[in-house]
């Protein structure tokens, strides 16, 4: 089947081949190889349900294959950096590499320009169903055309939450273009969010909680309802969003043993919550949006594909630079081997390299389940398993050590092959490959621990500090954590409990940035005593000033083993454009942001929904 559609970063392509083969505009007309008409076979409401299917397997590919985008969410935050220390080039220096013409789509650098290009892509297939909502002529009923209508307005709202976060003001795109398109402009992130808020709040009406695995629910529209109302700074709004999902009946916290290992005596609910077996179950009542991830289903990338996860955020311990306290090489990833670790742990690269504020400082309670022993693994956990020390080396089969007794560091790459990691999240077992890389799993997209964290923080900001510090015990009794009072509640202890919960579940960056975005809009002052205002948001704004206080590469000139320097400014609270976005659009302007090249030649962003 022919698509038609927009891409912004190639739209130029027929234009340019047209100036220089001086044909006429009958040169830009499609001829299709078969008599496929779109109105036609769109006649069957089940081809609108196939857009939606793509929209859902665009959100399966964040978290999916080598090099997932999700990382680069996570770099861009005080949660953790891009570990790989073996070539220059990883998105580590990012004064010098965030570039608008740079590499902005490869595992081996960073996946912004993925973002911008799926975050499109997704717009597309939501827009193709919308806009055509009405030729299907075989719908049972009214409910199930609002349905339909209702899923894709969440889907297109998705993608513009995270665009307006990524990047700030963007081009709107309202309807499916079938021709290429030139001229787009870019539109004020508020009246963004503003259409969006329109669209959701119709959504919610309309689509039931009652759908397969893997489809939006009303929780999940009212999840995301709630973002868009705390990113407008509408905190009332985003209270009754969040309540419409915690208080609705239908969802509730995960607080007793269920599932696959339920009979497990040395595991615990968190375990429980996070096996892949688990995550699609009926009886998983905090599940409000999941993305499928199944052996050898279409898109996953990469053979045998999967998430990978295992590979990409845990450390390289079976790096020859980890030694005994006697000199020689101690670890071994070989699943053959008397001591198999990389079986039950995987084989990690240490390219989302957790920061010590991740790993231990966040960390206060020795009764938290999500850090607690057989969760959570730090590399003392590991021992020394290669078997060339057996009858030479008296340390095989003991802990891992990172001196030895006379203070000497026996890890000769500490930004890659030493830190702790949430084993009960990332382990996904991966039985096609002999040393596991993390296999398939359904992952989270929302789920209701989140909601509790988002209401908290609608509470924070209207001042209602006790119902805020409720709803982020609800989350911490259930890891066992100490409850917290209300006078301990700021933004910096809700980004805290989101840090403990949601790793490699939110995307940290476009949370970060929202949170800026309302200081900012708000001039509230922050934990850290300043104030902000949107007029210098790229100058001076919270995104910057958490991850500097708190990520402890960024903060001290820490330097690869190639002498690359971690860095980070303010303006990268918002990432850059694409340059061959900005090319191809010849006929309008899609703006810059603050601190990138081309920002001077900006115009005035639209103000109102763009005529099209």
């Amino acid at each position: 089947m022919k698509r038609y559609g927009i891409n912004l970063s190639s739209s130029l392509i027929c234009l340019a081949m047209l100036a220089l083969s001086g044909c006429n505009e009958s040169f830009l007309k499609p001829k299709p190889l078969s008599f496929y008409e779109p109105d036609v076979t769109f006649q069957a409401s089940s081809s609108l349900w196939a857009t939606l299917v793509a929209c859902e397997r665009n959100m399966r590919i964040e978290v999916t294959g080598d090099g997932a985008p999700i990382i680069t969410e996570y770099i861009f935050s005080e949660v953790g950096v891009e570990g790989t220390t073996d070539k220059p080039g990883p998105a580590q220096d990012m004064n010098l590499v965030i570039r608008p013409d740079a590499q902005l789509n490869s595992a081996d650098y960073n996946r912004i320009g993925w973002y911008w290009a799926e975050g499109y892509r997704g717009i597309r297939y939501a827009n193709a169903a919308i806009g055509r909502i009405d030729i299907p002529t075989d719908y049972s009923s009214e409910a199930e055309r609002n349905h339909l209508l209702g899923a894709a307005y969440f889907h297109r709202a998705l993608r513009y939450y995270r665009l307006t976060h990524q990047f700030g003001d963007v081009p709107l795109v309202l309807v499916e273009h079938s021709s290429p398109k030139l001229d787009f402009q870019t539109t004020k992130r508020e009246v963004i969010l503003l259409k969006m808020k329109e669209d959701l709040e119709y959504a919610q009406q309309w689509v039931p909680d009652a759908v397969n695995k893997g489809q939006v629910t009303k929780g999940a529209v009212s999840h995301l309802l709630t973002k868009v109302n705390l990113a407008l700074g509408l905190f009332d709004d985003a209270i009754a969003s969040a309540s419409n999902v915690i208080d609705g009946g239908v969802y509730r916290l995960m607080t007793n043993r269920f599932g696959v290992d339920a009979s497990n005596p040395n595991r615990n609910v968190v375990w429980d919550l996070h096996r892949p077996e688990n995550k699609s179950l009926a009886i998983n009542t905090e599940a409000l949006l999941l993305t499928i991830d199944r052996l050898n289903i279409d898109g996953n990338t990469g053979n045998p594909g999967g998430l990978t996860i295992m590979r990409q955020a845990l450390p390289f311990w079976a790096n020859a630079g980890i030694i005994t306290p006697n000199g020689n090489r101690g670890t071994n990833d070989q699943p053959t081997v008397p001591i198999n670790q990389v079986t039950a742990y995987g084989r990690g690269i240490g390219r989302l390299r957790g920061t010590p504020y991740h790993t231990q400082k966040i960390w206060k309670d020795a009764t938290d389940l999500r850090h607690a022993p057989g969760n959570w693994m730090n590399m003392e956990d590991l021992v020394y398993n290669d078997p060339a020390l057996i009858g030479k080396d008296d340390f095989y089969g003991k802990p891992l050590q990172f001196r030895n007794s006379a203070g000497t560091v026996l890890v000769a790459d500490t930004i890659r092959c030493w830190f702790g990691w949430p084993h009960y999240k990332l382990y996904v077992p991966d039985p096609l490959r002999p040393q596991p890389q993390g296999g398939h799993s359904d992952w989270y997209i929302f789920r209701l621990a989140e909601t509790h964290l988002l209401r908290a923080e609608a509470y924070f900001w209207k001042g209602q500090l006790q119902q805020a510090a409720e709803d982020i015990n609800k989350v911490r009794v259930r890891a066992k954590a100490t409850p917290i009072t209300a006078s301990e509640v700021n933004i910096g202890t809700i980004l805290d409990e989101r840090a403990r919960e949601l790793f490699y579940e939110e995307p940290r960056k476009t949370e970060l940035t929202r949170i800026a975005y309302i200081f900012a809009q708000t001039g509230k002052v922050a934990e850290n005593g300043k104030t902000y205002s949107l007029a210098n948001f790229s100058d001076n704004n919270y995104f910057f000033d958490r991850i500097i206080e708190k990520n402890d590469f960024y903060n001290k000139g820490v330097r690869t083993n190639f002498g690359v320097e971690f860095t980070l400014s303010p303006f990268h609270v918002l990432w850059p454009i694409p340059q061959n976005a900005i090319d191809a659009n010849v006929q309008g302007r899609i703006n810059q942001n603050k601190g990138y090249s081309g920002f001077e030649l900006n115009i005035p962003p639209l103000t109102e929904i763009p005529q099209e």
